[in-house]
């Protein structure tokens, strides 16, 4: 394992910039997370640290290497495609040992590496299969044991469960995770799926644009998000425009009156979390309260999903438990929702 340095990377396509001023250190050991949706520069930039893509401008640095000008065989990465790439016309065997023969390892030396790779990943007496005689999870298997193989400072996973079904996402992700504390390997892994990260990461990175938007650790990403963008990516948030009228007060676009704890600063955005909000009996005591309809309830079993409306412009999504003899609220019904002063978070308007 090493420690990896990322340092004002930039990749231009054109008149296209795919990643634009992107610095990272990731300590040894440690498992990153590059989050953000489509489009958003972190497969490009994990391309980059494999030494698929050369990077137009910036230094990639493993342990005290340079290595941003090296071909990928000479970085000494372990890479997971999202599809896998496996080699459909040779073995379970074959494939692990593919990068150890590109290495140059003599055949000797490859088979103990082979067993000991299969063995961590729990695919040891398939090594004679063939991919397609192999379960989805069994082929992602294959594609870690082989990036494991040649016992590499850093591992690459390019979105690595998004072919899989959401019951075996959930296994799957759990023994990668151990199998990287384990082994101790420094990974950066990309994925648009937030429970992924969530659960996975020990820090995130947000991306929207080709820019980093925030770093840190999940509590921090969640509880105090950067901007509008990490707040609405990150978990879910209701959001209401309008303007701070004084330090303390934000008044929304459809005119209510909200205590808070920013600072005037003109045009502005409220985000407000599902979870933090109260309703009924328990609204009363909130600096916060509103009179609210309901538009729209989802039941998801241990919560309930429930859409409501504050006037004509303002709309927001409330969480509550699903309590044994409750009353469940219903689409037209009248009901008062309220929140702290301090649960909501303001951000200047964006343009």
């Amino acid at each position: 394992m090493a420690r990896l340095s990322i340092e004002h990377l930039r990749k231009v396509y054109g008149e296209f910039t795919a990643v634009d001023d992107c610095s990272i250190d990731i300590a040894e050991g440690e498992f990153l997370v590059l989050l953000g949706p489509s489009g958003c520069g972190k497969t490009t930039t994990l391309r980059m640290v494999a030494g698929f893509i050369q990077p137009t401008a910036g230094k990639i640095a493993i342990g005290e290497r340079d290595v941003t000008s090296l071909p990928p065989w000479k970085r000494n990465c372990g890479l997971v495609f999202q599809s896998y790439a496996l080699f459909p016309h040779m073995t379970v065997a074959e494939n692990v040992a593919f990068g150890l023969e590109m290495r140059k390892i003599a055949p000797a030396d490859r088979a103990p590496k082979v067993t000991e790779a299969l063995r961590l990943v729990r695919l040891s007496g398939l090594d004679e299969r063939y991919p397609r005689q192999l379960s989805g999870g069994q082929q992602q298997r294959v594609a870690l044991a082989r990036a494991l193989a040649v016992e590499p400072d850093v591992l690459l996973l390019d979105e690595p469960l998004s072919n899989l079904d959401a019951k075996l996402r959930q296994e799957v992700r759990v023994e990668i995770r151990d199998l990287q504390r384990k082994l101790g390997l420094t990974t950066i892994m990309v994925t648009h799926d937030q429970e992924e990260a969530l659960t996975m990461a020990d820090r995130l990175v947000v991306m929207e644009k080709g820019k980093v938007r925030q770093i840190g650790t999940q509590r921090e990403l969640y509880e105090k998000p950067a901007d509008r963008f990490v707040a609405g990516f990150i978990g879910r948030s209701a959001f209401l425009d309008g303007a701070m009228a004084e330090a303390g007060r934000f008044r929304s676009g459809g005119g209510l009156d909200i205590r808070c704890t920013a600072p005037a600063a003109g045009p502005a955005t409220l985000a407000l979390r599902p979870e933090r909000l109260a309703i009924g009996a328990e609204a009363e005591s909130c600096a916060n309260r509103f009179p609210a309809r309901v538009e729209h309830v989802s039941y998801l079993g241990a919560l309930l999903d429930i859409d409501v409306r504050l006037s004509e412009q303002d709309r927001i999504l409330l969480q509550v438990p699903n309590r044994p003899g409750a009353a469940e609220p219903k689409p037209g019904d009248m009901i008062t929702i309220g929140w702290a002063e301090d649960a909501g978070l303001v951000y200047p308007r964006e343009p």
